[in-house]
């Protein structure tokens, strides 16, 4: 439990309590800077990074030029920034926890002798990449722009496609540490309102120091792990326009600060057939866009079970379906053949990550050669488990929910084991 510790009538007290609370002599880039307002002292305390060099000096500019006799003639805080800070976001607080998380915020604070609160300024910009289109969904038509990792422009990007009254966007901080804004959007007329305290008792109730990693450290708070169900809970997007379409459904948006995703809830199956493509094209081609894709999902978990099924029990095979038989069997074992060939395409993706773009286009190529066609050649293969592990390799990226993908091929390695020990069990049955 935080302790609530407010400023005193003492100016230089309340100076030495945040200069040693906010560490300024520990840390080169937390600022404190003693100015003159009037015949008052006075001290500005901001990050350097957060805060522009223009805002400063015009913010300066307005505080050099109050006169004694105007400052003494306040009789508040308030009234002071009013008159004197030129800048649309202002705030007043007596709350020393509160005055120094606006600060490591990026906000700025300004103390001066004879008023007991402090002027928060927030004048803050966050270093900020550029709005590109997210690259696992990417679409041909419609808008290009993707979320990024500053809080205050993702809400504005949703803003701009919903201008409703009824659109909510309650913020929280959560992590006793980092303090890290999270933001609940809804439209207030359509969401479920059981949903939404829930969410909000939960949010509210998170006990932890930090959300190191942003959204994925949230998810883990709000919702209960099974870990025998690998399944995701939500879903989660980077494209603006996706999180509004869900928005006007009436499902919610969790927006975390320093995360370029968003999270959707609530989400079912249904929602992960989706895709942002299906959206801009007529109803007829979108609807069989799903169909496909949906078709695609099934092949992805049960075609090499349901081959290596067949392939052990060639009587089950009928006539037309004669291609799928092994020609020349080798030594090692189908079902190994699969297993190793899924291990297999996991480290190429996990080695893809760390190869730098420059040469992701050589190693593809080699990757292919080499654990393809040599590998059929060295007989550690057959070409049929090349061809139908390809298969369900291209597959996941049918929808662009990683999560999903290794939940599919989990299933797919479990049904495949399940399936050779009820062959094994079968054949010990057969000889007694």
């Amino acid at each position: 439990m935080i302790s609530i510790i407010f400023l005193s009538s003492d100016f230089d007290k309340n100076i030495d309590f945040l200069d040693s609370h906010l560490r300024i002599d520990a840390s080169f880039d937390i600022v404190g800077r003693n100015i003159l307002v009037g015949d008052r002292k006075a001290k500005l305390y901001f990050i350097d990074g957060f805060t522009k060099d223009d805002i400063m000096e015009r913010i300066m500019q307005f505080l050099m030029s109050a006169n004694n006799e105007t400052v003494n003639s306040l009789k508040s805080t308030r009234e002071f920034a009013n008159k004197y800070i030129p800048y649309v976001e202002t705030e007043v607080s007596a709350d020393i926890n509160t005055i120094c998380t606006f600060v490591l915020s990026g906000a700025l604070a300004l103390m001066i002798d004879g008023f007991e609160e402090a002027v928060i300024i927030d004048s803050r910009t966050y270093p900020v990449r550029g709005l590109s289109e997210p690259e696992d969904e990417k679409v041909l038509r419609g808008a290009h722009d993707g979320f990024s990792e500053t809080l205050i422009f993702n809400t504005a990007l949703i803003r701009r496609r919903i201008r409703d009254t009824n659109l909510t966007m309650e913020i929280f901080q959560v992590g006793s540490k980092s303090k890290t804004d999270v933001t609940m959007c809804y439209l207030d007329n359509k969401a479920d309102k059981k949903l939404v305290e829930k969410l909000r008792k939960k949010i509210k109730s998170i006990d932890i120091s930090s959300l190191s990693m942003g959204q994925e450290s949230l998810s883990e708070c709000l919702i209960k792990k099974q870990f025998y169900n690998p399944f995701p809970k939500v879903r989660y997007t980077e494209r603006p326009d996706a999180a509004a379409a869900c928005i006007n459904e009436g499902k919610i948006v969790i927006i975390t600060d320093t995360s370029p995703s968003v999270m959707i809830v609530p989400s079912g199956i249904i929602d992960f057939i989706q895709d942002t493509n299906d959206f801009y094209f007529p109803p007829i081609v979108g609807t069989y866009l799903r169909f496909i894709r949906m078709f695609v999902f099934g092949l992805n978990i049960f075609l090499t079970p349901v081959w290596y099924l067949l392939i052990k029990n060639p009587e089950f095979i009928p006539s037309w379906l004669d291609f799928i038989r092994i020609e020349s069997p080798i030594e090692v074992p189908i079902i190994a053949q699969l297993l190793i060939a899924e291990i297999v395409i996991d480290a190429l993706k996990l080695a893809s990550l760390n190869t730098p773009s420059s040469l992701s286009g050589s190693f593809s190529v080699i990757s292919a050669l080499v654990l393809g066609e040599f590998a059929v050649g060295a007989k550690w293969l057959v070409a049929e488990v090349v061809l139908y592990m390809a298969y369900v390799a291209i597959t996941n990226f049918a929808q662009p929910s990683y999560e999903l993908g290794y939940a599919f091929k989990l299933f797919r390695m479990l049904i495949l084991v399940l399936t050779q020990y009820s062959i094994s069990t079968a054949s010990s049955q057969a000889l007694y």
